[in-house]
């Protein structure tokens, strides 16, 4: 009887052992990385202000966003690419978050103007083509670091931070995580204007290499203006520094909760958010080439196919609220057959904030548009679905509660 018990009890404390493993591994695969950059450092000090260096604004208000994130969210691991007044090269920066194979990676900058000119408000930017001369400015500013490195003409193949012939490559810049870096840019602005109280500058596109390099979706924030001294005194006061870093907390948590929505593939999918009336207009990349092998490319196609006439022919009245599959977003029409719609037929658009929004599919059956949404994820991974009542867009989630209700 005690051989017996003793057996028992061995077998138990195996399966535990074994349990806790499995406990530890799945924890492991769930963790998410992000990466907090403050700008700046060591002997390059950034803007400088009337009473302070734009790299200790930097740090301060990247170390308080680090710290809230570790307080509140135990399944994310934060690395600094600096946590000390020292210089660290533009591009080492980039391979600290390529290297920690991060999820996100947040660089936090404070922007400024020369001539004694005055401007408030922050802003927050996304890798592309600087569609002004003043946001060209900003680009050029940031990047500038580079002078500090002494061997940057070979580390940097040649590019000029100051002449804007280099800043040419970004126009033909393939991003496949812009959506995603547009949405994280996004709701940070949402926070700086509506918790924050801060004026919004919008979202804005720029050719900064330190966001180029980085292998995740990646946003630059501006926090305010050093140049102007009512704001340079805001961001060094500690109310202000944990009032900025609270504003892209929040705006963290935000996205890491859609995102994980979106893998979970949720009944609802996060209406995605609008940039600023101020904001650039941002397309969708291009895509990279063959993203799906041709045996893949014909079995969804058909998939597609299918579902796309069983849902098309369930939109009916013009009253009726009726759901379709944004697939991307544009700034100008494209043209027909234009390879960005991957060879999807029967693709339309709406136009919102001067953006074209292309989707694909309607039906007044939700379920059905789900089944198409995942036909067309393997093209449009992003793919979420939007809904109208006539030609009125509205809210996604009272769209699909009247829908169940209606079921019932």
């Amino acid at each position: 009887m005690t051989q017996r018990r003793n057996y028992i009890l061995y077998m138990v404390a195996a399966i535990g052992l074994l349990l806790s493993f499995v406990c530890v591994d799945s924890a492991r695969a769930k963790e998410f990385v992000v990466v907090i950059d403050a700008g700046h450092g060591g002997n390059d000090p950034g803007a400088v202000g009337r009473i302070s260096k734009e790299k200790t604004i930097n740090l301060n208000v990247a170390l308080k966003v680090g710290r809230l994130i570790e307080a509140n969210c135990p399944d994310v691991k934060v690395v600094y690419t600096r946590k000390r007044d020292v210089f660290i090269p533009l591009g080492r920066r980039a391979d600290i978050a390529n290297d920690a194979k991060a999820d996100l990676f947040i660089s936090i900058h404070t922007n400024a103007l020369a001539n004694n000119r005055v401007a408030t408000g922050a802003s927050t930017w996304t890798l592309g083509l600087a569609k002004s001369e003043a946001n060209l400015d900003v680009a050029k500013r940031e990047n500038s670091v580079i002078l500090y490195e002494d061997d940057y003409k070979t580390r940097y193949a040649g590019f000029d931070p100051n002449s804007a012939e280099s800043y040419i490559i970004f126009e033909f810049m393939q991003d496949k995580y812009m959506k995603q870096s547009v949405d994280l840019a996004s709701l940070v602005q949402k926070q700086f204007k509506q918790t924050c109280k801060r004026p919004d500058r919008g979202v804005h596109q720029a050719g900064f290499l330190v966001l180029k390099a980085s292998a995740m979706p990646s946003i630059l924030v501006e926090l305010g203006f050093i140049s102007t001294p009512e704001e340079e005194r805001f961001l060094n006061s500690e109310a202000g520094a944990n009032t900025m870093a609270n504003g892209i907390y929040r705006a963290f948590v935000a996205y890491k909760s859609e995102q994980e929505l979106r893998l979970t593939g949720g009944t609802t999918t996060p209406e995605p958010r609008e940039t600023s009336p101020e904001a650039d207009t941002v397309s969708e990349p291009k895509p990279t080439g063959n993203e799906m092998g041709d045996e893949s490319r014909s079995v969804a196609g058909k998939a597609i196919k299918s579902e796309t006439r069983s849902a098309t022919r369930s939109a009916t009245k013009s009253d009726e609220i009726t759901f379709k599959i944004q697939i991307l977003t544009t700034n100008k029409p494209l043209p027909k057959g234009d390879r960005r719609l991957k060879g999807l037929e029967g693709v339309s658009y709406y136009r919102e904030k001067g953006l074209y929004k292309y989707t694909y599919g309607s039906s007044t059956d939700y379920d059905r548009m789900l089944k198409l949404r995942r036909s067309v994820a393997p093209k449009f991974k992003d793919a979420f679905i939007i809904a109208f009542r006539g030609d009125e867009k509205m809210d996604i989630k009272k769209a699909i509660a009247e829908f169940r209700k209606q079921k019932k």
